[in-house]
């Protein structure tokens, strides 16, 4: 069974690496923005994470940025009428390849995020299927130049999201390296246990990073494990026991990550519970 693991989720700020790595994480993986992007800040992501590798940490992922000025990084985006951000995508995902190949790190790239600008997006295209075409085909450059130093994300949109056996079957036909948000699949299926439980199970063989997430299963909440309806206990079995984690949770202080290490007892608290009644 999954073991959890201790993963913390930071910036390149070194206050927060430091409060991140008092606690001795097994998984740190760094949020990115544009100002990562520039000249210096792109020197500055390079030594933060040179720090935490020193710090014993070998498990490190470079979230790609979530948004360029008013727009979410979304991969759907025709070049035709986005070029700025089709382009930022584009140069920030090969910039944290060329990280992830120099450093041994891990890249992750949503394959899209949610809300009326991605429907704006896939109305865009013929159809959906038109849209999700597009999807694949980008990330599909992505994985041919990342290879085993990227992964993909799913999103609460029409394109690349969980949850749905069609879909679900399309996305492992690619051969992704797979990363899997709890919370979005939760809310994708409007907070149906059963489907979260069916597409883990799924696609756990393909998966090799999780964002560990509660939810209500309505909005992006980002709750703290147990304050939402995720079924943790029926989640926990079917995790892929060799991918790595991490708490991806709303924080209150972005200096004090007190919501992950919360959602990290809460986990632990289910396991023990499990492991009992195996006994």
């Amino acid at each position: 069974m999954f073991q959890p693991q201790l993963g913390l989720k930071g910036s390149s700020s070194r206050i927060q690496i430091d409060d991140r790595l008092k606690h001795h994480p097994t998984v740190y993986e760094f949020f990115t923005d544009m100002g990562d992007f520039t000249p210096d800040g792109y020197r500055q992501l390079a030594d933060a994470i040179q720090y935490v590798q020193a710090a014993g940490i070998h498990h490190i992922v470079l979230h790609h940025p979530m948004k360029f000025h008013e727009h979410h990084s979304e991969v759907v985006a025709p070049e035709r009428y986005y070029p700025d951000l089709y382009r930022f995508i584009e140069q920030t995902t090969e910039q944290l390849i060329r990280l992830g190949e120099d450093l041994n790190v891990q890249v992750l790239v949503h394959g899209g995020y949610s809300g009326a600008e991605v429907q704006h997006m896939v109305d865009l295209y013929p159809t959906i299927a038109d849209a999700r075409q597009a999807v694949y085909h980008r990330l599909d450059r992505f994985a041919r130049a990342g290879r085993d130093h990227i992964m993909f994300e799913n999103s609460i949109a029409p394109v690349f999201a969980y949850g749905h056996p069609d879909q679900e079957n399309e996305i492992l036909a690619h051969h992704y390296r797979l990363a899997f948000d709890t919370s979005h699949c939760f809310i994708e299926l409007h907070g149906d246990n059963q489907g979260l439980l069916a597409s883990l199970r799924h696609l756990a063989p393909a998966v090799v990073h999780y964002h560990l997430v509660d939810s209500l299963g309505q909005t992006h909440d980002s709750l703290t494990l147990g304050t939402g309806k995720i079924n943790w206990a029926g989640v926990l079995p079917l995790l892929n026991p060799a991918a790595s984690s991490i708490y991806e949770i709303n924080l209150h202080d972005q200096t004090n990550c007190a919501e992950q290490l919360a959602s990290h007892r809460y986990l632990n608290q289910i396991a023990r519970q499990l492991v009992g009644k195996e006994v």
